[in-house]
């Protein structure tokens, strides 16, 4: 056997022995301490590993942005529709009553020694209902109440007035159940006098007198006429037919006079001649007829004047009933110097007021749609009036009277009467009447100054453009993604699209994508 020998059962590369120079103690942590080696290698291992993972797989936001390629350039498109198209213009306004009366009864007559004229009583507040021949206010101890009429008064009404304010009156009296009698319509007769006082007396009042002498004139009247029944009495003689010829055809009490005897002015009667005591000649008996006739006309006139008036300040017109108290602008004792209270008669309508801009777009029967924020509801209605001039907002107190010869409509930068301007007026009335809680809302107004007749093919505002021919046209694609260029003419626009016809009929069909846009190309790279 070559080599050292091996033993039987021992292996081929058996391991070295330990050092002996080693304690057999310090051979275990050795071991140990290679296991901790190895496993920390092994971490770091890992950990390395790990890192280059995570650089591969996990990117920032930037880096994805910036990896992320643009979208491919192309038109964005939009479909052609037929419906009905409107053009709307949206505003804001008031809810108002109908009828607004500020009642300022400035030309009340105040009592004998009084200086300007007070507030003495009030009776309403704010929101109370007013009806018709209600006492509103008393002024320095004299009444204001309502009759019902369109017409405001403008003058004080005596008797022997004629006109369509009379007649207004007596209806307004009729109605309260006070008759006019026989008086002609427009005519301030007796039975309107009777009517009148009637209305005075129900609301606790005496009218005002038309003539304002204590009955004066009208004593006078009747001694003028009594004087004269007297003189015309003396004058007739006993009988009173002095002048008339007797039976037998002579004169009472002589003979009759020669052929021109009465009618001889310079003529001398002889002494045994001239007429009987309590008789005359025939030119007295005239004159004294005449005289009674003139008084008795002027007797006449002078009752027909007589009697009840109805002052301007005294009455308020209202054209319907039940009205309201909008505003009281007074109290018990102060001076009247501007409107003691407001009153509002009438169906609720909606008032706006309108710049340059906005009136040219809207004239009266447009539809208008009332919204209410509070009471969540939307009313349909009809613009009622535009007004063709500019309104303006009067200054609160009394107003002073312009000098005579100036424009009555001022001309101030202010707009007339010297307030502040406030536009054109407009009046919006709705198709039912208005809930009586609309009252004062202020309310949002979407009127349609513009729609279609019926439906028609419209598009996105952005797809109609002009080219350089001056034609209008839209850009139609097709589902393979071609395009090409359809003339058309606008029409009613609204709400971003507008109305198109098509030059050519049947060029353009509801469905048709239209070109509105192109979609921007993005830088690649470029981070937000």
């Amino acid at each position: 056997m070559s080599g050292p020998e091996r033993l039987v059962g021992q292996p081929e590369n058996p391991a070295p022995d330990p050092d002996p120079a080693v304690p057999e103690d310090d051979r275990g942590g050795l071991a140990r301490g290679r296991r901790v080696v190895l496993a920390l290698v092994g971490g770091a291992a890992l950990m390395a590993v790990g890192g280059l993972l995570a650089t591969t797989l996990v990117k920032s936001p930037a880096q994805v942005a910036a990896e992320t390629g643009p979208p491919a350039q192309g038109p964005l498109t939009a479909d052609v529709e037929r419906r009905v198209l409107a053009q709307t213009v949206v505003m804001r306004g008031t809810v108002v009553a109908d009828q607004s009366v500020a009642v300022s009864p400035q030309g009340v007559r105040s009592g004998e020694g009084t200086g300007a004229a007070l507030v003495t009583k009030l009776p309403l507040k704010a929101g109370d209902p007013v009806t018709a021949g209600q006492l509103i206010a008393e002024v320095s101890g004299r009444p204001v109440f309502t009759l019902h009429g369109a017409q405001p008064m403008y003058r004080d009404l005596k008797p022997g007035a004629t006109g369509d304010d009379v007649a207004q009156l007596q209806r307004a009296l009729r109605e309260l159940g006070h008759g006019t009698g026989g008086d002609a319509t427009g005519v301030f007769g007796a039975g309107t006098k009777a009517a009148l006082a009637a209305r005075y007396r129900a609301v606790g009042y005496e009218p005002l007198p038309a003539v304002a002498d204590g009955g004066a004139a009208l004593r006078s009247a009747r001694d003028a006429v009594r004087s004269a029944t007297w003189a015309l009495e003396d004058v007739s003689g006993p009988t009173g037919s002095v002048g008339a010829p007797a039976e037998g055809g002579s004169g009472k009490g002589g003979a009759t006079p020669g052929p021109g005897a009465a009618a001889s002015p310079g003529a001398a009667a002889s002494p045994g001649s001239g007429p009987r005591p309590g008789a005359g000649s025939g030119r007295e008996l005239a004159r004294a007829r005449q005289a009674l006739g003139e008084a008795q006309a002027a007797l006449a006139a002078a009752e027909a004047a007589d009697g009840p008036m109805l002052p301007a300040a005294e009455s308020v017109f209202l054209g319907s009933f039940p009205a309201r108290v909008s505003s009281v602008g007074a109290r018990a004792g102060s001076p009247v110097s501007g409107p003691v209270l407001t009153l509002s008669g009438g169906e609720l309508v909606v008032e706006a007021y309108l710049k340059d801009d906005k009136r040219q777009l809207l004239r009266a029967g447009m539809t208008v749609v009332i919204s209410s924020e509070l009471a969540g509801t939307d009313v349909r209605g009809k613009v009622a009036l535009v007004a063709t001039e500019r309104s303006a907002a009067q200054p609160a107190g009394p107003q002073p009277q312009p000098d005579p010869g100036q424009n009555p409509k001022g001309g101030g930068s202010g707009g007339p009467g010297g307030g502040a301007d406030l536009g054109y007026r407009m009046v919006v009335r709705a198709d039912q009447p208005l809930p009586a809680g609309f009252a004062g809302q202020d309310v949002r107004l979407t009127v349609e100054s513009a729609a279609t007749d019926g439906e028609a093919l419209v598009v996105p505002v952005t797809a109609v453009s002009a080219g350089a021919d001056g034609r209008t046209v839209v850009t139609a694609v097709s589902a393979e993604g071609t395009q090409r260029r359809i003339e058309v003419r606008t029409g009613t626009r609204g709400d971003g699209f507008v109305a198109v016809t098509p030059a050519q009929a049947g060029a353009l069909a509801a469905g048709t994508k239209v070109v509105i846009g192109v979609a921007p190309r993005e830088t690649r790279g470029k981070t937000g």
